[in-house]
């Protein structure tokens, strides 16, 4: 019998396993490859990226994992806050001075600029929000970031702003995979507090490309992991796990005395037979978004417009965002190196567009839309690939507060371990795998503890000795 299963190989499920990689314990990932939605691949000093791409800086568990590891991280090189719109490409000065400075026409100006400074001040009011206090769990902290402003849609807070205000603000909240309409305003808010680097710490780049986190844990476990393995069925007992998988084409069973499940709320809900009802419910209740990415290496040999911006949103197009993956080694470097690494991301509305379409088709549409926004992008592609992400991304969405309190109420032994446990991503996808992962070696250590021979045992044994 194992000490525990990982059902998982995602970012969640590898942070748990390397947590428990003294234990007797064996990773099921339902795909061939690991990493989940972390994917990305190297090309030279440049790397190809279609997941995820900021990660948390200094007092996170990212942070812990990134030290724990020996994987290297550095700050994310230029601005986030990029934007093209209606002809117009800005990569410098405050997000909130753009209004003033797209052109479009007066009404839309003063409708943005009113909608503008709305959410400029509930940002501030969110930073004091997520910022940790003296004394609280994380649990608490989580739950306190869901309460904000949690009983309306983004679209119901901002109101009727018309099409052209929509337009600016809807590549920054529909990060998350969800549209105006279906996040909560308080999720909408923390999006753009995230961009404006206001109140959170996802601030960190990994050398090599994200990939490289996943695939150093997974080297250093790989005799614990077995892919292509599709559980399904997880069943708690008194002193064990039962998880019912195939592999294959084979029916397997596994035995553990603990089990984290570190996959979508979706799945645990299915295979999760025997959790609480009102847990399994919540389960069902978690809302996800799709999204569609793409990775172009480019082979330019001089500087470019964009070399200073990391993410550029993109309005009225195709993707809502453009991030510029070559911009850690534009940070580093003394004179402008050959080559380049552009990201196009696309949720949501965006992403349902698009899934229909061939590979081809979508990177047409792509090369089209990111020669309008970068100048000569058509000339100086070297490879293009599509990765599609039906099942994307947790959001958050009115009302989703109610159920984080039965989320987070551990099972006896089945722990849950994701990216949909929180609200900060990638962070929390570590973060909820720390605590399953410490969870599951605490009931461990107390069924391993060893029985050792009371005092007066110990001392007739030795006065026996003794005599002897």
């Amino acid at each position: 019998m194992k000490d525990a299963i990982i059902i998982g190989g995602g970012l969640a499920g590898l942070s748990a396993a390397w947590r428990l990689r003294h234990w007797d314990t064996v990773v099921l990932e339902s795909s061939e490859r690991i990493g989940g939605r972390i994917r990305s691949e190297q090309r030279g000093q440049y790397f190809l990226n279609w997941g995820g791409h900021v990660f948390g800086g200094p007092g996170t568990s990212t942070d812990t994992l990134l030290i724990e590891t020996g994987t290297g991280a550095v700050d994310v090189p230029g601005t986030l806050a990029g934007t093209h719109m209606n002809g117009k490409l800005l990569l410098k000065g405050p997000l909130q001075t753009y209004p003033f400075r797209i052109p479009m026409k007066t009404s839309d100006r003063a409708a943005m600029i009113t909608a503008g400074m709305k959410v400029s001040k509930d940002v501030f009011r969110y930073a004091a929000v997520v910022r940790q206090r003296p004394g609280e769990t994380g649990e608490q902290r989580q739950q306190r970031i869901y309460d904000f402003e949690n009983d309306r849609s983004f679209a119901d807070y901002l109101g009727n702003i018309g099409p052209e205000a929509e337009a600016l603000f809807t590549p920054t909240v529909t990060r998350s995979a969800g549209d105006p309409d279906e996040i909560s305003a308080g999720a909408g808010i923390g999006y753009f507090s995230l961009v404006w680097n206001i109140g959170q710490g996802l601030s960190k780049s990994i050398l090599g490309g994200p990939s490289t986190l996943t695939e150093t844990i997974a080297a250093a476990l790989r005799d614990r992991i077995s892919t292509n393995a599709q559980v399904q069925e997880v069943t708690q007992h008194k002193d064990h796990v039962t998880v019912r998988y195939i592999q294959d084409g084979i029916e397997r069973e596994e035995t553990a005395r603990t089990a984290i499940m570190a996959t979508p709320a979706t799945v645990s809900h299915k295979i999760g037979v025997d959790l609480r009802p009102e847990l399994r419910e919540a389960l069902g209740k978690v809302q996800y978004g799709s999204y569609v990415a793409g990775a172009f290496l480019t082979n330019e040999t001089t500087p470019q417009v964009w070399d200073s911006a990391y993410g550029i949103a993109a309005p009225k197009r195709s993707m809502a965002v453009m991030l510029n993956m070559g911009n850690i080694v534009r940070g580093s470097e003394t004179h402008r190196q050959k080559g380049g690494s552009i990201m196009c991301f696309s949720p949501a509305t965006l992403a349902n567009k698009l899934l229909p379409l061939a590979d081809a088709e979508i990177t047409d549409t792509y090369v089209k839309d990111l020669s309008e926004v970068l100048p000569g992008f058509e000339n100086i592609i070297e490879e293009a690939h599509i990765q599609r992400w039906e099942l994307g991304a947790p959001y958050c969405f009115p009302g989703r507060a109610k159920l984080q309190e039965t989320l987070m109420k551990p099972e006896e032994r089945v722990f849950l371990a994701g990216d949909y446990l929180g609200s900060l991503y990638t962070e929390t996808a570590i973060t909820s795998a720390f605590t399953a992962a410490q969870r599951a070696a605490s009931l461990l250590a107390r069924e391993h503890q060893p029985s050792y021979p009371t005092l007066a045992t110990a001392t007739v044994a030795s006065a026996g000795s003794s005599a002897a």
